[in-house]
This record gives structure tokens, C-alpha cells and sequence, in this order.
């Protein structure tokens, strides 16, 4: 095996040595021999097509964890994650487009520096059910002026409905306290450790979480495990997680299609949760733009896995928002509500 020093490394792929070093740290790429006497570093030759694909991934400013993810993918999977990144981006960058116009607005009409500041929040409308089935309801949801929230204790394990009670007492306690960007990392790892530490001998209690939470101006979206978050804006809607499951990762490696994930009889199995313990326990973490007149929608598997996309966007709009959720949570139970249900629709508007 050639293996080649970190300086010519470096120059074939086009890194630098500082990212190198930083990808090193990240688990990203590794080198494969380290000198025991001068700690020179020593990469092989095989490793170049990951790092020009590490390279290219940093380009369109894909986080590491997420990089690290697509690097140990097949070719075929990994064009998928990226086309899942490309929506993310394409969101993201009609957020801040939109958010430009409005600043250009009130800069020509001399409005940004009027005393009346107009700030953003939420109207919420929560609702959670037992469903039809099952005889104990693990599903939560809240909602109010700074956080929309849905959690799911994993059905089969025990003490579900405490584990995602704890969880969302983590998250209702921050919404009072309007924790900055720099903690949210933080916020969810707190949820996860109220949630571990249900755990007795054998038991392990887990509990997945989706949720909106507005500070500092922004609309933070965390993520982990099978809820969803939906954004309808301009009568489009779009879906802004992925399932944390073992169904999805199959449909990321080609081999299952998306449109059978519904019904795929492992679906429920996830791959990521709170209180699933080290690796398996990482959120996404993504920041969003309050833009007054969007509405969104945070449910459990409890609603999207029994009812149809077309008929969950049919009765998402319209109405205020606790109109919508109840709208929502009778065609859960309409199509039988195999089980716990929990649903926040949650409407951005404007206060001076």
C-alpha cells in the first residue's frame, strides 16, 4: 500500500493541512499509519477519492457528522443524501432571500428604525390521542408562543410515556428561557439525559423528539428519531426531517423505494433516539427564518404513517391552526389510528 506523507496528501487532494488535521479530529478521514517517534502523519494513496469527495462535500457546506455519514456510503446512497442536502439548502436560501426582501423593504420605506418592533411568534394548536389500538398513550405534544414539540416513547419498551414525558419537560422549561443558538446542542442533550436516566437493569427507556423552538429570531428545528416536520408555505408543502430509521437508511442505500416506507413492516425500527445511548443519540439541528403567514406541522408516526401525503395536505390548510390540527387528528383516526397520535400545528405571525 503507498502511503504518502500529509504535505503531498494534501496537495493531490486539494485540502489543506489545517483541515486535514480537522477532519482527523472529526473521525472524517483518518490517517492510516501515525509515526510512534514524530507523530508525522501518513495517508494512502486509495484514500484521495475521499478526500476529494470531502472536499466537495464542504463546498456546498454540508456539516461533518453529516460528511462522515456520506463518505461511508455506496455511491448510489450517497447521491441520495446529497439530493436531500440540496433541498435543505434550497429552503434555506429561499428563507434568507425572502427575509433580504423584506429588510429592503422597510430600508426604502425608512421603517426599520421606527420604535415599533415587530417580532415574530407562534400560535399553536396541540393535540395528542390514545388512538384506537393501544392501551397506554406514549405520544406527546405542546405547543405556545416559542416552541412547538412532539415526542413519541417507543412503543415495546418500557416506561415509554415516561420517558417522553421527560423529555418534553426539558424542552417546555427552555421555551420559558429562551436558550441562545449556541445552546441548543446542549437543550437536546439535556432531553436525552432526562430520558436515560429512566433507565433501570435491563430497561431502557427511549422517546423520539421534533421540535420548533423560536429564539433569537430564528426557528430552531430539532430532530431525532421518526416524528416529522412539515413547512406549508405559498400553498406548497414540504418535508423538512428525515426518519432516524432503519427502513430509511434502506431507502438512502437504493434498496427499498420511498414510496414503501409507510407500509415496510420494520419501519418502526429507528436508528436514533433519546436515551439510545452514545452514537445513536445525535440530533440534526437546522435554523429556519420566522416569515409571517408559514404554518407548520410536527407529527408522530401516529398520524403519518396511516394516512396518505395528498390527504394530510388537503387538510392542512385553511382555517386557524387549532382548526387544522383537529382536522388532521380525525383523519388519524378515520384511517383507524393504530396508534398514538401526536400533532402541532404551529402558524407564524407577527407582534408589535
Amino acid at each position: 500500500m503507498e502511503l504518502l506523507t500529509t504535505g503531498v496528501f494534501a496537495r493531490e487532494s486539494g485540502l489543506s493541512r489545517k483541515a486535514l488535521r480537522v477532519y482527523e479530529h472529526h473521525g472524517v478521514l483518518l490517517p492510516v499509519a501515525i509515526d510512534a517517534d514524530t507523530g508525522y502523519r501518513y495517508y494512502a494513496h486509495e484514500q484521495l477519492s475521499t478526500a476529494r469527495l470531502v472536499a466537495r462535500l464542504r463546498r456546498i457546506d454540508m456539516p461533518l457528522r453529516r460528511v462522515r455519514e456520506v463518505c461511508s456510503m455506496t455511491s448510489t446512497a450517497a447521491a441520495a443524501a446529497v439530493v436531500a442536502f440540496r433541498g435543505e439548502i434550497e429552503t434555506s436560501a429561499a428563507d434568507r432571500v425572502h427575509e433580504a426582501d423584506l429588510l429592503i423593504t422597510d430600508l426604502t420605506q425608512g421603517t426599520i428604525m421606527t420604535s415599533d418592533r415587530i417580532t415574530p411568534t407562534l400560535h399553536t394548536a396541540a393535540r395528542h390521542h390514545i388512538g384506537s389500538v393501544r392501551t397506554t398513550n406514549e405520544d406527546l405534544a405542546y405547543g405556545d408562543g416559542r416552541l412547538a414539540a412532539v415526542c413519541d416513547g417507543l412503543g415495546g419498551h418500557a416506561r415509554g410515556e415516561d420517558a417522553s414525558a421527560a423529555a418534553m419537560e426539558v424542552l417546555v422549561r427552555a421555551s420559558a428561557t429562551e436558550p441562545g443558538l449556541e445552546a441548543l446542542d446542549t437543550l437536546v442533550r439535556d432531553a436525552g439525559a432526562a430520558v436515560t436516566a429512566l433507565a433501570s437493569g435491563d430497561e431502557r427507556p427511549m422517546s423520539t423528539l421534533t421540535a420548533l423552538l423560536l429564539t433569537a429570531g430564528r426557528l430552531a428545528l430539532l430532530h431525532i428519531g421518526d416524528g416529522r416536520a412539515y413547512l406549508l408555505r405559498g400553498g406548497e408543502l414540504s418535508r423538512l426531517t428525515q426518519d432516524h430509521t432503519h427502513v430509511q437508511n434502506l431507502v438512502d442505500a437504493g434498496r427499498v423505494s420511498p414510496s414503501s416506507v409507510r407500509d415496510h413492516p420494520d419501519r418502526p425500527l429507528l436508528v436514533r433516539a433519546l436515551g439510545a445511548g452514545a452514537g445513536r443519540n445525535e440530533p440534526d439541528i437546522a435554523l429556519r427564518t420566522p416569515l409571517t403567514g408559514d404554518r407548520y406541522l410536527l407529527c408522530t408516526d401516529g398520524l403519518w404513517a396511516p394516512v396518505p401525503p395528498s390527504e394530510i395536505a388537503d387538510a392542512l390548510p385553511g382555517g386557524t391552526a387549532d382548526e387544522a390540527a383537529d382536522r388532521l387528528l380525525e383523519l388519524a383516526l378515520r384511517h383507524g389510528a393504530p396508534d398514538n397520535v401526536a400533532i402541532v400545528v404551529a402558524d407564524v405571525v407577527t407582534v408589535t
